[in-house]
């Protein structure tokens, strides 16, 4: 699997938990301290993130890295 595949699987999988708990991106983003923009760009799999940025998106989300992870099926 090529990292922009996994990129976007990721962020399809924050996208989907992200609805689920109601938030908008701008309220997400604002809640985790992000900026809107680049935290879209995350959801698109426009990002290769960093472990770091990947536990604070997973902790604004009430969930694991792991998780998310699972989710995205990676």
């Amino acid at each position: 699997m090529d990292e922009i595949s996994l990129q976007r699987k990721y962020g399809g999988a924050v996208r989907k938990r992200r609805l689920a708990s109601g938030h908008s991106q701008d309220t997400f983003a604002d809640a985790i301290g992000m900026h809107r923009a680049y935290f879209s760009s995350i959801e698109r799999g426009e990002r290769n993130i960093t472990l770091q940025t990947m536990r604070r998106v997973a902790e604004g989300l009430g969930t694991t890295v792991a998780s998310l992870m699972s989710d995205a099926g990676i």
